[in-house]
Parts: C-alpha cells; sequence; structure tokens
C-alpha cells in the first residue's frame, strides 16, 4: 500500500472516529448549538480533507463541474440549516465510494509489483586484470566489461574478447539466441548465455538501447490520454443540472405561486441539493468494478484499473507481437530429410551429438528424439562458435550446423529455403540431410483469433521483430487482417500511433506481447496486455492487464470478465438513477427529509453492492 494512500486511509479513520464521538456526546449530553456545531465541523473537515483537496486541483485546472463539487456544495448546505449528522454522514459515504477505488488500484499495483522480475542492476568492470563489480550508470566511453553465461548485458557494447552467443529476444523478440564474436556490438537487456566475453562500452547507461526504450516507454505513458472514471464523465452533467434544479426550487415557488415563505423552499432546496449527492453511484460503480478485477485476478488476470475493464470491453482492434505471444517461443523440429539414411537415424546421430550442447537447437533436437542417448558413442566434441558442432560418432566425424559449415566442409550443396532455422548434417564428408527447425504456434491463438473476429469484430494485427517469412506464414496461419514484419520497437510506437490516429472516440485499440521492445505499445496502447510469466520486467510494468500465466486463451476470459463487468455497471447506474430521481421529486415537494432520505440512499447502495458482488462472483 502507498504512503499516500495510508496516510488518507488514516485521516479518513480518524474523521470517522470523531463524527462518532460527536454522535455519542450528542445523544448523551445536552450540548449548545456551537458545541455541536464545532464537533461536527471538525469530523466534516477531517473526514472531507480530500474532497476539498481534489476540488482545489479541478479548479486549478478549469474543471469547476465535479463530483467534488456537489458533495461540498451539498454537504456545506446542510450545515447551512443544522443538519450537521446528516452532513456528515453523506460525506462520509461520498469518500467511501472514493477510498474503495484507490485501494482496488493499489492492490493491483501491489500484484504487479510482485510478479516483476527486476533486472539485474550492475556491471562487471575489468581494469588492469581485476574485475569490480560497478552501477551500470558509472560506465563510461571505451570502459572495458565482463559479461559472464547467465548474465544480463548492461550497457550497448562491442565484443574485444571471446566468442558466445547472445539471447536477444527481450529487445528484438526473436527466440533464435546470435553469434556474437569481437568486432560485433551487443545491446544492453540481452543475457549473455554461453561464453564469458569482454566488451568495451559503446553507449553509456543513459543512451544505452534499454533506456531509450523505457524512455519510449515513459513518452507512449505521458501521451496516453488520461483515462476518466465514469462517475467524473457523469457529474459533468449531473452536477450543474442539480444545482440548477436546486436553485429553481429555492426561487421559483415563492415568486410565482408564492406557495409557503423563503425559509420554507429555501430548505427544501437545500435537502434537495443534499438528496442529490450520488453517494450510491460513487459507492457501487467503483464496486462493480472491484468486484470484476477480483474475479479477473481468480482466473489469473490482474488489471490495473476498472477503467480498462471498460476499455477492453469496447475494444475493436487488437494487435499482437509474434514471438512468445501467438507461438510458443520455444524451437521444435519441424521437417526431417536424411540422405543415405533414414530419418530416424538421422535425428538420431544429431541428437547424440548435440546432447553435449546447451544450445536451444540441441535442446530442441533433444526434445524430438525419443530414444535412449548413449553418450558413449560420441567422443571428440568441438564446437565452433558461428558454425555448429563436430563430434565422432559410431566412429564417423560428424559436422552439424548452419550454411557456412557446409561451405566450411567444402560440401557442395544447395542452400535449404524454409521457414525457421535449417541445420546441415554432414557425415564422413558426406552430406547426410538437413534438419529443420521453428517457432510453432499456439494452440490457444486460433480459438482466440476466431473469438475476436466472431464476437468483437476486432481487427486482428500482428507487429514483429522477426524476417518477413516467418512473421507471413504465421499471420496467415492465423488469418490475421494485417501484418508488419522486420520491426524495432521505434517502429513498433509509429505502427502504433498510425492506428491510434484512424480510430475515433468510441474506438480502443489492445496490444499484447512480452518483451522489452513491446513495452512502448504497451504503454502506448487504450489497454495493454502483457504475457506475465514469461514477460519482461518493461512489458508487465507498462501493461495495463498482465496474464499471469502465458495463456492466450486468457484473454477471451478476460473480455468476458469486462463485459460482465460493465453489464453490471449499467444496472447498478440504471437503478441509482432511477431511484435517485424518484427521492429528488419526493425531497423537492416535501415529504422526504434528509434522514429519510439518507436511508433510501443506503438502500439503493447496498442493493447495488449485493448485484456487483452477486452477478460478478457467480455469473463470471
Amino acid at each position: 500500500m502507498t504512503r499516500q494512500l495510508k496516510q488518507r486511509l488514516l485521516i479518513y479513520g480518524a474523521g470517522v472516529f470523531v463524527y462518532v464521538c460527536a454522535v455519542a456526546a450528542t445523544i448523551q449530553y445536552t450540548l449548545s448549538d456551537w458545541v455541536k456545531f464545532i464537533l461536527f465541523l471538525t469530523a466534516y473537515l477531517v473526514v472531507g480533507f480530500d474532497a476539498f483537496r481534489q476540488l482545489a486541483e479541478h479548479l486549478m485546472k478549469k474543471e469547476i463541474f465535479s463530483e467534488y463539487l456537489l458533495i461540498i456544495l451539498a454537504t456545506t448546505g446542510a450545515f447551512g440549516v443544522q443538519r450537521y449528522t446528516e452532513g456528515v454522514l453523506v460525506m462520509l459515504l461520498f469518500e467511501l465510494g472514493m477510498m474503495f477505488e484507490a485501494v482496488s488500484t493499489d492492490s493491483a499495483r501491489r500484484s504487479i509489483e510482485q510478479m516483476i522480475d527486476i533486472r539485474p542492476e550492475y556491471a562487471t568492470r575489468k581494469v588492469r586484470g581485476k574485475e569490480t563489480r560497478v552501477e551500470p550508470s558509472e560506465l563510461k566511453l571505451r570502459h572495458i566489461i565482463v559479461v559472464k553465461p547467465g548474465e544480463r548485458i548492461p550497457v550497448d557494447a562491442v565484443v574485444t574478447v571471446g566468442t558466445s552467443t547472445v539471447d536477444t529476444k527481450a529487445l528484438t523478440g526473436e527466440y533464435m539466441p546470435q553469434t556474437v564474436e569481437p568486432g560485433d556490438e551487443i545491446y544492453g537487456g540481452c543475457i549473455n548465455l554461453s561464453g564469458v566475453i569482454e566488451a568495451r562500452v559503446s553507449r553509456i547507461y543513459q543512451n544505452s538501447t534499454v533506456s531509450k526504450v523505457m524512455e519510449m516507454v515513459e513518452e507512449a505513458q505521458n501521451n496516453k490520454a488520461e483515462s476518466e472514471t465514469f462517475v467524473t464523465k457523469f457529474s459533468r452533467v449531473y452536477t450543474p443540472v442539480m444545482i440548477v434544479c436546486a436553485l429553481f426550487i429555492m426561487i421559483y415557488p415563492s415568486l410565482t405561486f408564492s406557495y409557503g415563505n423563503w425559509d420554507t423552499w429555501i430548505y427544501r432546496g437545500l435537502i434537495f441539493l443534499v438528496v442529490a449527492c450520488p453517494c450510491g453511484l460513487v459507492l457501487s460503480v467503483p464496486l462493480a468494478f472491484l468486484a470484476g478485477i477480483a474475479s479477473a485476478a481468480r482466473q489469473g488476470i490482474v488489471v490495473k484499473g476498472g477503467n480498462y475493464l471498460e476499455f477492453l470491453s469496447k475494444a475493436d482492434t487488437f494487435i499482437f507481437d509474434k514471438t512468445g505471444t501467438l507461438t510458443e517461443g520455444v524451437f521444435k523440429v519441424k521437417e526431417i530429410k536424411a540422405e543415405g539414411m533414414t530419418e530416424n537415424e538421422l535425428l538420431e546421430m544429431a541428437a547424440h551429438v548435440e546432447s553435449y550442447s546447451n544450445h536451444p537447437i540441441a535442446k530442441s533436437l533433444l526434445a524430438a528424439y525419443e530414444g535412449k542417448l548413449d553418450r558413449s558413442r560420441v567422443r571428440r566434441v568441438k564446437e565452433a562458435p558461428g558454425f555448429g558442432i563436430s563430434a565422432t560418432y559410431d566412429g564417423k566425424r560428424v559436422h552439424i550446423g548452419n550454411y557456412r559449415m557446409l561451405e566450411k566442409q567444402n560440401i557442395e550443396h544447395s542452400r535449404i529455403k524454409r521457414t525457421g532455422t535449417v541445420i546441415y548434417l554432414v557425415a564422413d564428408k558426406k552430406y547426410a540431410g538437413y534438419i529443420v527447425i521453428a517457432d510453432s504456434v499456439k494452440e490457444d491463438a486460433g480459438p482466440l483469433m476466431q473469438y475476436l473476429k466472431e464476437k468483437c469484430r476486432a481487427v486482428l494485427v500482428m507487429l514483429t521483430g522477426d524476417n518477413e517469412a516467418s512473421g507471413m506464414e504465421v499471420a496467415e496461419a492465423l488469418d490475421m487482417d494485417y501484418a508488419y514484419t522486420d520491426l524495432m520497437p521505434e517502429d513498433k510506437l509509429e505502427q502504433i500511433e498510425d492506428f491510434l490516429g484512424l480510430q475515433d472516440k468510441t474506438e480502443k485499440i489492445v496490444c499484447v506481447g512480452d518483451g522489452i521492445n513491446d513495452a512502448p505499445i504497451l504503454a502506448r496502447a487504450d489497454v495493454g496486455i502483457a504475457m506475465g510469466a514469461l514477460g519482461s520486467a518493461a512489458a508487465i510494468e507498462a501493461a495495463d492487464i498482465v496474464l499471469m500465466e502465458d495463456e492466450l486463451i486468457r484473454i477471451k476470459d478476460a473480455i468476458r470478465i469486462s463485459k460482465e463487468t460493465l453489464r453490471v455497471v449499467s444496472q447498478n447506474i440504471a437503478f441509482s438513477v432511477g431511484m435517485k430521481i424518484i427521492i429528488l421529486l419526493l425531497a423537492a415537494v416535501g415529504y422526504f427529509g434528509m434522514w429519510e432520505a439518507i436511508l433510501a440512499e443506503l438502500g439503493v447502495m447496498f442493493a447495488a453492492i449485493l448485484n456487483a458482488v452477486w452477478v460478478v462472483k457467480y455469473t463470471v
């Protein structure tokens, strides 16, 4: 819980305590009007502290009509007619509703913070042969850094010593590791996988790729229009109408009909203003959203605010990252073509030779091979970064690697063109065949796309940093409406801006991604959805909704919950406003006093709360 929210809750609790003491003192003792006024005014000012602060901020922004103006006018009016108890009670109910909304938002934020795996914030600098751990921000141009296997590269640099493979998926979205050697540039945020490398800093921390991406996230969040709660939008119309109606009741009857005196109609106008306070609405609407957020959380979906449920229910454009979002992000054997042996024999040979490697390609071959490994059949294993791996298998010298390896072994064979990664095999200087390893589309991606098209009439878009061949294959398999490939983070953000420029106020864009490169578009979209289990910290932080498990079908659940929550909100609004109109009419003609109106308001409020809790808990 944030410090600001704790202070707010403490002040509210103190106000409630003072109010209870004032009511108890009034019942127990005979107090003068001035003493009563001071006691209840103290409670009122403490309880309403946040309302006065919010009103001041709205007035500074030249936003005159808000729910805070109405509640303060109504409650000060109650004090004006010496209805101290009712005035403070109305403010208590109003603040209780606002508190529910603040607590729900804080709860979602804390859930996100618990999920985020903070990136390492250190770098290993080498000076005169001695290694020292420092903050990345302390590194300067041309400093030498050491990056060991499993460590995250702290800043952009150029490799000077060593050869390794680097996992760049956090930055580019591409799951196939890249081989780096002296002279190659490496980027901050990527992970060193295999060998120890030394590198010379080419960009300081503030100018590194990761920092620039995070700057884009902040700018995107600033460009994203601040969402308005329903109560705020409703109050812009409701507040001036209620004020005009109250003034009409105070003035018009006495001037026109001479029915009753001025005191009577001014009192009724003040009662009308107190009754007009939308306490039930202020409390029931956030509670409906809170129930929706809680329901989503039970299903592994963290929603950072009720407004994102509202936006999701209206979404008509869904933009997806490819690797790790639409696809598994795990390479599998897709095709085997053998020459001079069977396909099973080729796979068996490849799996045995690769069994000594921790490369993702080796893992995919081992996963595909269902037989039992006998490592005694493999000797003299040698890995050549950038080419492949060699070993003696059953007395044969076997080479497995890319097309460069084939050329290095002086084997003449045409390059195989397939979507994915093609590895070639050579046994005793003879071409033995090839194996294609590729990412695969998630099983639930197809059903989700079909649901979005049929139920949401959505436009489906894919943005990816992958090449055109692999990107278009996935897009065609999922029947996407648009697909854009070979994109860097800034390109994705530019594409999102184009889509945002084409939408009107009723249309909403949802972006779904999992990597650092997706963070800017997740922040900029109307609703950003991050894949939580494998997603990067930047993506989870930037997103508005986080899927705790990497299951795309959860988006369907989130949409269903959002629509059901909005249905409950609409019911509560209709019920609250309908009852409010009846109560206001009765108050205007003198049938309802303040206490009767407050009791009726409490009844409306509890009915709306029960509706929110019951419907969302048992139907979502």
